[in-house]
């Protein structure tokens, strides 16, 4: 009797506790995007980096998942399609920046889809978003932009400065200048005109950003320091007291090696980097892939480079257009693939990353952190 009586106050005061714990909340979300990061993509970094299996950070975090990165009508996507998903909750067709499915590509809009970017501008929180690839191509576009075709450069990049809530992305830094230039003169526009409106001049380098330019854009032509970019952007967001959304993409696609395993492994040491800095206790990180690609180690030893046979490669295939790369331990198609990618998190809510999920449910798990819920349907 008296144990009886034990194990039932035992189990009251667990209620109880589950009762009144509260659900942990972000004040900041980062979402690092490889893009064509695929497992078979991740696995090859550690190996190329590394000599050895799983030691990338993100292989060491502890809540993981496989995300469908599926668009709406076919099994394998393209970064629109995929980021748009992420970012907004809703699967759309391939070529499409964040609006719905009923969008048909360079013909009819579909629904505007409100993304992770624009609940946190209306909320008053600061945004980022950071890419080594062009500031208007689809994974970047994605999280400030809406658009029937992911190659309206122009349209795109107009929408950075005419935001639909708050006072649009904070800090924006990516490539492509002279491309999106053109665009913008087929428009009539120019970078005075665009960012004279808003007080915004368009950076052609990170040094000509200054420490009192709170909300700077950056449109470079060539590489990106994506490192010394996320650290100006960190600088900037971490100064509201509401908190941050920051998006930062390294590309991660595999077709020219050792490029993207090269960049995925740099990637990975920045995220180090940067869970170092942030306070854990307050900020989601939340790594994935819009997409896989088509890479596969088939042979191989620890004693040897994984890109064994590549300079012999790359010497007997000069000039040549390949869609097929095969090495002693490395076989690439030129493709995007249709296989889940992982996804993986700490910090508030990253328990949620877990099992089999569909890429949508990335951007309520974000949400979520929050403490916030999705508008109704239409709004």
């Amino acid at each position: 009797m008296f144990k009886r009586f034990v194990y039932l106050v035992l189990a009251l005061i667990l209620l109880h506790g589950a009762a009144g714990a509260q659900p942990e909340k972000a004040k900041n979300v980062i979402l690092f995007l490889a893009d064509a990061g695929g497992v078979s993509t991740v696995s090859a970094a550690s190996l190329h980096g590394y000599g050895e299996p799983q030691r990338l950070f993100v292989q060491s975090w502890p809540n993981l998942a496989l995300s469908d990165t599926s668009p709406a009508s076919d099994w394998v996507s393209d970064s629109a399609a995929g980021m748009t998903a992420i970012v907004t909750g809703e699967k759309t067709q391939n070529g499409v920046i964040s609006m719905d499915a009923t969008t048909v590509r360079n013909k009819t809009d579909g629904r505007v889809l409100k993304t992770i970017l624009e609940y946190a501008e209306e909320r008053g929180l600061s945004t980022g978003v950071v890419t080594d690839m062009s500031i208007v191509d689809a994974t970047p576009a994605a999280c400030y932009a809406h658009s029937n075709n992911r190659s309206k450069s122009g349209e795109i990049i107009l929408q950075a400065f005419k935001p639909r809530f708050g006072d649009g992305v904070d800090v924006l830094i990516g490539s492509g200048r002279n491309a999106v230039e053109t665009a913008l003169k087929a428009m009539e526009k120019d970078w005075d005109t665009v960012g004279s409106g808003p007080g915004r001049p368009v950076f052609a380098s990170l040094d000509q950003i200054q420490a009192a330019d709170a909300r700077p854009v950056a449109i470079l032509e060539g590489a990106v320091d994506v490192p010394a970019a996320a650290r100006i952007a960190l600088d900037r967001l971490e100064r509201n007291p509401r908190g941050y959304f920051l998006m930062i993409e390294w590309d991660a696609h595999t077709d020219r090696l050792p490029g993207g395993l090269d960049r995925l492994v740099n990637f990975d040491k920045l995220i180090r980097e940067i869970a170092g800095r942030v306070d854990l206790k307050e900020t989601l990180l939340l790594f994935t892939a819009d997409h896989s690609f088509s890479l596969s180690v088939y042979s191989g030893r620890r004693s040897e480079p994984l890109l064994k046979g590549l300079d012999e490669w790359k010497e007997k295939n000069a000039g040549q257009k390949t869609k097929f790369v095969e090495l002693p331990n490395v076989r690439i198609y030129n493709t995007h693939t249709g296989e889940e990618v992982i996804a993986t998190a700490i910090g508030p809510g990253a328990g949620r990353v877990r099992g089999f999920l569909p890429n949508t449910r990335l951007f309520g798990i974000m949400l979520e952190a929050w403490g916030w819920s999705p508008d109704p349907p239409g709004r």
